[in-house]
């Protein structure tokens, strides 16, 4: 029997502007959850609630990983 080996990925490259990158992404995930929510027959306002919550604990998490990975670049 044959056994697959994987070894560990590279790190890609840190992007010019991660933060940025990331609230782009929040931003289309918070627009969906919102697209949803009324579209589901919810309320707008509970789902503009939603959405920014959403968005605010997203961001808080990537601007805290991104600072540690951008701590850890600089100290290799």
């Amino acid at each position: 029997m044959k056994r697959l080996r994987w070894d560990a990925p590279e790190r890609r490259p840190v992007p010019k502007h991660p933060i940025r990158d990331s609230a782009l992404v929040y931003v289309v995930m918070a627009a969906v959850i919102v697209v949803v929510g009324v579209a589901t027959g919810g309320s707008l306002g509970r789902s503009l609630v939603i959405a920014a919550l959403f968005y605010a604990a997203a961001m808080a998490w990537a601007v805290v990983r991104w600072r540690q990975r951008l701590r850890d670049e600089e100290g290799r």
